[in-house]
């Protein structure tokens, strides 16, 4: 029976250590929904290609400057690739 309570105690665990990392990504990802939206107004109603997404993604990380290079190289106006950057580490 002991080990069977420390069994339930590891899952019960890991359970709650999911459900904060779950918690956690839906704030991360509208960060980076947010610098994608601002894009794709940009784009005019298309979909942004992924080097956007993956200059988003390295805003999200806080570097602003690789971001916004990393928009303008992808065809993104400069205007557009600062406040979609701007928006990525919130």
């Amino acid at each position: 029976m002991h080990m069977s309570t420390r069994v339930a105690g590891v899952l019960t665990s890991l359970a709650l250590a999911l459900g904060g990392a779950a918690f956690a990504a839906p704030a991360a990802h509208a960060d980076v929904t947010a610098c994608i939206n601002q894009v794709e107004r940009e784009l005019q109603g298309g979909e942004a290609p992924d080097s956007v997404r993956m200059a988003c993604y390295v805003g999200l990380t806080g570097d602003n400057e690789q971001c916004v290079s990393g928009l303008t190289a992808a065809g993104v106006t400069n205007g557009t690739s600062v406040s979609a950057c701007r928006v990525a580490p919130e």
